[in-house]
């Protein structure tokens, strides 16, 4: 590991605060609020087709930067595609309206459980003593992203905040990365990229030259099938101090 660099760039959601986690646990709770209109469906069932139908649309490359701007809608079409599901296959009749239901109080439920790592406070500002000039570059929209920055005491921690939906491009556009080494009076090398997402945070800032951290903050491991290489993995941003 080469010593503290000049310059820093941090992910948001999942790195510095907990936001997602274990999508499948929330989705089921959303439902289980809904078990009677959803019956004789099981919620659990329809969590498992809404996580499957989740996965499957935000891994499209051009969905996903379409919709990740809109998450509450993007949700709601997730839910749908689920109900479909289950109405092509003849075994009930779900409305439109009690899935949009589901998929509002899945994001309610969400906000509500967010949370800052343990040690992120601490960590971004002895970085800061120590003279690492430091920068938040998050995707999604303005005003929910911005709310969060708000909500967990950030905006004075860094020294450029960088939200996709306030500025027009995001991750893994690789202006993104450039503009917030602009903005930090740093050389790629001269920098690092924390995050938990293999693409965005890792294998995108690497082709640039910049060092990539990834954060595998749910302790969950590399999945065995992936061919990006971090330069280093950490499971606490405390670890960044070691």
């Amino acid at each position: 590991m080469p010593k503290l660099p000049r310059a820093i760039l941090f992910d948001l959601d999942d790195t510095i605060i907990s936001a997602f986690g274990n999508v499948l646990a929330t989705w089921q709770r959303a439902a289980e609020e809904f078990a009677g209109a959803l019956a004789p469906l099981e919620p659990g069932d329809l969590a498992a087709s809404i996580e499957r139908q989740s996965r499957l649309l935000w891994s499209d490359a051009a969905w996903n930067k379409e919709w990740r701007v809109r998450i509450a809608d993007a949700r709601r079409l997730i839910v749908a595609s689920a109900f479909a599901e289950f109405v092509a296959a003849g075994r009930l009749f779900l409305g439109p309206e009690l899935g949009q239901m589901i998929a509002d109080r899945f994001t309610a439920v969400r906000e509500e459980g967010l949370s800052i790592f343990p040690g992120a406070h601490e960590t971004l500002d002895r970085l800061k003593r120590l003279g690492v000039r430091l920068a938040l570059v998050t995707n999604g929209a303005a005003e929910p992203q911005r709310a969060k920055v708000v909500r967990f005491a950030l905006e004075e921690r860094f020294d450029h905040i960088q939200i996709e939906g306030e500025h027009g491009f995001g991750k893994p556009e690789e202006r993104t990365y450039r503009h917030a080494l602009e903005a930090l009076g740093a050389e790629p090398r001269q920098t690092w990229m924390v995050g938990d997402n293999l693409e965005w945070e890792i294998a995108a800032p690497q082709r640039l030259g910049i060092y990539g951290i990834w954060y595998d903050g749910y302790a969950l491991g590399l999945p065995s099938d992936c061919d990006i290489h971090p330069d280093r993995i950490i499971q606490s941003l405390p670890e960044l101090l070691a």
